[in-house]
């Protein structure tokens, strides 16, 4: 396949050239660099390209033309290619038009003129749109096929996980492609004669079927064994206080070790947008940050380990470890618990059987292309819920919010509710329910939805239904020998024993730090961690923050 393009559109002919001058001295290795000086001009262009199959990977397009203007272009060639990044080249006056766009077009960066220097104003963003976008966008196929039902939770669970780490497949439907169940048939023969889902097809021929997600991670090239048996610093959990945690602790010298039993990301990997997060204006997904953060944490040095569950703290005099998976200890002088929150599970008729087809808990991006024309329903009230509803709005022809509360305002941002308010495809109903499901070997049929109003319910159909109920703290594998509450979180620092006081059987001189658990050395972040403001950035700042106090420790061992 030849290279993807940059498009650049400016009328002033000198200014274009300027531009194309600078692009094609950072960027001609990797990307061909095309340029127009009229709008017209450079939509036939893509209009060709788009005809050609050719990918378009980011527009740069200035705002202040006669003919057209740059949002105005960009709605029109967003049509065609979707997924390409888009800038505006704007003068200072524009920037309340360049944020309007990013409201209401996605724009996702705007640069004022004069862009120099280049290597300070101009290649790093772009930059990091070009990464983004390789990362995100549907490129000409040649890679791993993942092959099954839309109706198999394994599939879904395949799906999601591939998803979640941003790993490239192609979803193939045994029920709607032949070719695709004669070759899953194949495969399954090879096998010991049961016919199982999913079948994973990888570029050298070789094939998966119903792998475990151990399996299918070593298979990808994600590490899921430890290569030392001593660290300074052992993280369980990647959420984004976990990887802050890797990010510092690598980065000042400490030998980092960082566990996580599914992908890295944690909740807020599944977040469709995260839009309040500071320095992204135009929001970023959380699939997005986390890959951000991973690759961050992995080349200052940390080791992560993924797919590998952390079974029980180890605590010995002079050392903290975890015993993981496979029965293997691994040890270290300090320890971090970001485990975060489990989502908690609905307790309804129906919802167990039909979890990963048709219904499932949290936002499960890898599924919402499925639901293109459906109606699907969002259960819950937070910002988790409301981000979910404007994205699966993208694809649904309707979304219809459950919420438990009387009103919205009572859990989520108001950039939210706003956006929701604006979106004539999601519809709010406050006061409600669901109290039962039903569906078969097709996946969901309908849900029932309880009015609390009224107290009269309903049935209705549904597509699918996506879970948002509150969530637990994920910390039964510290046992007893962690401190926690009734409700299961971790307090740490002055909320062990308060007014100042040291906690019952506390073996130091010193009071514990802010982030330390009643074991020195032992440290709880992000939303384990009892009364902690529930936000990304704050896990964030907790992360960091951390692995100070780990120094801090360490000069007392």
């Amino acid at each position: 396949m030849p290279p993807p393009i940059i498009l650049t559109l400016d009328d002033e002919v000198a200014v274009s050239d300027a531009v194309e001058r600078d692009l094609r001295s950072h960027f001609g290795r990797d990307y061909r660099i095309l340029k127009s000086t009229a709008p017209a001009e450079a939509l036939d262009v893509l209009r060709r390209l788009k005809a050609r199959n050719d990918e378009v990977a980011l527009l740069l397009v200035d705002q202040r033309m006669p003919e057209m203007t740059g949002t105005e272009f960009l709605v029109e060639a967003m049509a065609l290619y979707p997924d390409a990044r888009r800038v505006l080249l704007t003068a200072y006056a524009d920037t309340p038009v360049a944020i309007t766009a990013i409201n209401e077009i996605g724009l996702d960066h705007y640069l004022m003129k004069p862009w120099g220097p280049a290597d300070e104003h101009l290649y790093p963003v772009l930059d990091d749109l070009l990464d983004d976008w390789q990362a995100s966008a549907a490129h000409p196929y040649d890679g791993i096929q993942v092959a099954g039902t839309l109706w198999s939770p394994e599939s879904h669970v395949v799906k999601d996980f591939l998803a979640r780490s941003q790993v490239p497949y192609r979803w193939l439907d045994v029920e709607r492609d032949a070719e695709a169940k004669t070759a899953v048939d194949a495969a399954n023969a090879e096998g010991d004669g049961a016919w199982s889902l999913p079948v994973v097809f990888f570029p050298d021929g070789s094939t998966l079927v119903a792998p475990t997600l151990s399996d299918l991670a070593q298979r990808v090239g994600h590490r899921t064994r430890a290569t030392e048996e001593f660290y300074d610093v052992i993280i369980v959990g990647a959420g984004p206080a976990g990887l802050a945690a890797a990010v510092y602790g690598a980065s000042e010298g400490l030998r980092t070790l960082l566990v996580e039993k599914e992908t890295t990301g944690g909740q807020a990997g599944t977040s469709s947008r995260i839009e309040n997060y500071l320095g992204f204006p135009s929001g970023i997904s959380g699939v997005d940050l986390a890959r951000r953060a991973t690759t961050q944490a992995a080349r200052l040095g940390a080791e992560i380990l993924t797919t590998q569950e952390v079974r029980s703290v180890e605590i010995a005099e002079t050392t903290r470890g975890v015993r993981l998976d496979e029965g293997r200890i691994v040890q270290a002088h300090a320890l971090i618990i970001a485990t975060g929150v489990s989502v908690r599970r609905l307790d309804a008729p129906g919802i167990d059987e039909l979890t990963g087809a048709g219904v499932y808990y949290g936002a499960a991006m890898s599924e919402a292309a499925n639901y293109r024309g459906a109606h699907v329903f969002v259960v819950g009230g937070a910002n988790s819920a409301g981000q979910a509803a404007m994205y699966f709005s993208r694809f649904a022809e309707r979304v219809t919010m459950l919420v438990r509360g009387e009103r919205l305002d009572a859990s989520m941002s108001r950039y939210l509710i706003d956006q929701i308010a604006a979106t004539a495809t999601i519809d709010v109903r406050t006061r409600t329910e669901v109290v039962s499901v039903a569906g078969g070997d097709a996946g969901l049929a309908s849900i029932e939805i309880l009015d609390r109003d009224g107290d009269t319910r309903e049935t209705v159909p549904a597509d699918a239904l996506f879970l948002f109920i509150g969530a637990r703290p994920h910390a039964d594998f510290v046992g007893d020998a962690i401190t926690r509450t009734d409700a299961g979180f971790i307090p740490t620092g002055p909320d062990l024993a308060g007014d100042g006081a040291q906690p019952g059987g506390w073996p130091l001189d010193r009071s514990p730090f802010l982030l330390e658990t009643n074991v020195p050395g032992v440290f709880a972040v992000g939303d384990v961690r009892d009364g902690v403001v529930r936000r990304v950035a704050s896990a964030v700042g907790q992360g960091s923050t951390a692995i100070s106090m780990v120094h801090q420790y360490l000069k007392t061992v």
